[in-house]
C-alpha cells in the first residue's frame, strides 16, 4: 500500500541520505518520524524508523562511553571550510604526509602503530583553511576495537578520505573494514601536488571580493560548489542582498571581465566579485 508521504517527509528523509555524522542523521530520523503518515498503511514504516533510531541512539551511546571511559580523545570538531581523513594500514605514511600537508608537529616513527589518536593540523591552500585529520591505523576487527566506532563516525563526517595503502592485502583490508562508508575517496598515489588535487575534489570553490578601483580582498571567501551571488552577499555583509544594485564579475563563469550580474548567477573557483549596492 502507498504510504503518500508528504514533501515534508522527503525532505526529512533526503537531510537522513546526506547526514554525516550521527547527531545529523537521529535529527534527520526524528523528523522524518514527525512527519511521517500516521494512517494504517504507514505503521510498518513508523516501526522501522522507530527501531533505526533506537539502534543509532545506543550506537551514540557506546560512543560516548567510550570517550568517557578511556584516556584518550578520538572527537574531532570539524573547522575550517572541509575537513579531510587520512586513513591507511599501520606504518604507511600517515603521519609523514599530515607533515607535508600542514607542517603539524606529529611523531613520525618506522614503529607500527605510533598514532594512537586522531592528528589534526591545517593545510592552508590558497588562503583557505582546510582541516586534515589523520586517523590511526585501520586494522582487521576496525570496527569492535575500542575506538573503532567513534574513529568510524569520524571518517564518515569528513568531506574527503585520502586513502593510503602499498599492497593489493591492504586495500582488501581497508575495503572490508570501511564497508558502509560513503566518504568520498581519493587515493593517494604520491601526487605531485596533492593539495591541488584534494581541492579538486572538495565541494568548495573560494571567491574574492573587490572595492572598486581596487586589487581583490584577501583572503578569498569559501563557498559550497553551486553557490550564487546572493549567497556570497548573505556570507560578506547582512545588508548586501537588501540593497543589492548589481555586481562586477571578474574570473571563470564571466563571459568577459567586469560582466554585470544579478544575486542568482551561480560562482565558479577563482572568480573576484565587486558588489554595487543602492
Amino acid at each position: 500500500m502507498p504510504i503518500n508521504a508528504d514533501y515534508k517527509y522527503l525532505a526529512a528523509e533526503k537531510e537522513f541520505l546526506k547526514a554525516k555524522t550521527n547527531d545529523d542523521k537521529l535529527k534527520a530520523l526524528q523528523n522524518m518520524l514527525s512527519t511521517s503518515p500516521t494512517h494504517k498503511g504507514a505503521q510498518s514504516l513508523r516501526s522501522e524508523i522507530k527501531a533505526r533510531i533506537a539502534r543509532l541512539k545506543a550506537t551514540m551511546l557506546r560512543e560516548r562511553a567510550v570517550r568517557k571511559t578511556s584516556g584518550v580523545s578520538v572527537s574531532v570538531k570539524k573547522e575550517g571550510a572541509a575537513q579531510i581523513v587520512l586513513v591507511g594500514p599501520t606504518n604507511i605514511g600517515k603521519s609523514f604526509l599530515l607533515h607535508q600537508l600542514t607542517k603539524a608537529r606529529v611523531v613520525v616513527s618506522p614503529h607500527p602503530f605510533t598514532t594512537v589518536r586522531p592528528e589534526v593540523g591545517t593545510l592552508d591552500y590558497q588562503g583557505v583553511k582546510l582541516q586534515v585529520v589523520e586517523i590511526p591505523a585501520i586494522v582487521h576487527g576496525f570496527a569492535r576495537t575500542e575506538h573503532g566506532p567513534a574513529l568510524l563516525a569520524l571518517i564518515r563526517q569528513a568531506d574527503l578520505m585520502v586513502l593510503m595503502f602499498n599492497t593489493v592485502a591492504e586495500k582488501a583490508l581497508l575495503d572490508k573494514e570501511l564497508a558502509g562508508v560513503d566518504t568520498p575517496v581519493l587515493v593517494f598515489n604520491h601526487q605531485a601536488d596533492l593539495a591541488a588535487e584534494i581541492w579538486r575534489r572538495l565541494n568548495v570553490i573560494k571567491v574574492y571580493t573587490k572595492q572598486p578601483g581596487k586589487k581583490h580582498d584577501l583572503p578569498p571567501v569559501d563557498m559550497r560548489k553551486g553557490s550564487t551571488i546572493r549567497d556570497l552577499a548573505e556570507k560578506v555583509h547582512k545588508d548586501f542582498v537588501q540593497n543589492f544594485k548589481y555586481a562586477k564579475l571578474w574570473g571563470p563563469s564571466a563571459k568577459f571581465p567586469g560582466q554585470i550580474q544579478g544575486l542568482d548567477h551561480v560562482l565558479a573557483d577563482d572568480d573576484v566579485v565587486e558588489f554595487h549596492t543602492k
